[in-house]
């Protein structure tokens, strides 16, 4: 997971050009509403605390939420790391603002060059500023391959 954080964290600050042809991933709309997967705090002193710090929650949609029940992720499915800033005051950390909503979605004849998984990077949650673009097999899925086994996802449901 480390080296898919750094993937990242490396296309989060620099806004790569977008091939015309690159197959899109669409923004996922309502993701907020979908189940949650689970959550993490990456806090000082982590060595991706400088691109990747704050908290993260992970969504996914019902086709995701069966891929984790079989290990074999449906077309459809859709996972959100959503990345946010982490204030911390009166020894309380809360959501701060939208640093990114990272998207996995799958589609394997879309996405065959990937895995059958579209890669994009949403900075701040917009939807209109795309961070991964035609970078997705490096900034991504070449992390991504070493958890081919799980279907080229690196997160469990919390239980």
């Amino acid at each position: 997971m480390k080296r898919s954080l750094a993937a990242l964290a490396f296309v989060v600050n620099a806004v790569p050009a977008v091939s015309a042809d690159a197959p899109q991933v669409p923004y996922p709309d309502g993701y907020r509403d979908w189940r949650h997967v689970k959550s993490m705090v990456i806090q000082p002193g982590h060595p991706l605390h400088e691109s990747f710090g704050g908290i993260h929650h992970l969504y996914a949609n019902k086709k995701a939420l069966e891929g984790y029940k079989t290990g074999k992720f449906p077309d459809g499915s859709v996972i959100v790391f959503d990345l946010l800033e982490a204030p911390a005051a009166d020894s309380a950390i809360t959501e701060g603002a939208r640093k990114v909503a990272g998207v996995m979605h799958k589609d394997a004849k879309k996405y065959a060059a990937t895995g059958g998984w579209g890669y994009e990077g949403f900075g701040g949650g917009d939807r209109n500023k795309r961070v991964v673009g035609a970078n997705a097999a490096t900034a991504c899925h070449a992390c991504h391959v070493a958890r081919k086994d799980h279907g080229y996802v690196f997160s469990a449901p919390r239980n």
